[in-house]
């Protein structure tokens, strides 16, 4: 089985119901240069196969503002959000997803900017070679 991006799966979705929600952000895996105001980052931290036909990774999602509220605010919406992932997603079956730490303050280390992160595990099914 060749399992699915889940990085790629969970980018495409947020940027698309974000920009539904009326908060256009970019949803990126990597921090931009030159760095927007606000984004959102999903990165994979490891996760598991679940099962012979299915992946069930761990994603970080972290959330930048300019402010401390606004940052709180685009990852309160970004994790109501991914709760209805669930379904066909560019022809990825998402089974379901599961938080496994809730939103937290987590300054930007390096730039001191204002983000909040939490985090998820998806499991989704993967594909016949």
């Amino acid at each position: 089985m060749l399992m699915p991006d889940a990085v790629a799966v969970v980018t495409a979705y947020l940027r698309a119901t974000l920009a539904a929600a009326g908060r256009p952000v970019p949803v990126v895996s990597r921090i931009p240069s030159p760095r927007p105001p606000e984004f959102v980052r999903v990165e994979r931290l490891g996760g598991v196969q679940q099962t012979p036909v299915s992946d069930r990774p761990r994603l970080d999602i972290h959330c930048w503002a300019e402010s401390e509220y606004q940052a709180h605010d685009l990852a309160a919406l970004t994790r109501a959000l991914i709760s209805g992932i669930p379904g066909v997603r560019d022809e990825v079956t998402v089974y379901r997803v599961a938080e496994v730490g809730g939103l937290q303050w987590l300054p930007d280390d390096q730039s001191g900017s204002p983000r909040y992160a939490f985090a998820v595990e998806i499991h989704m099914r993967g594909r016949a070679l």
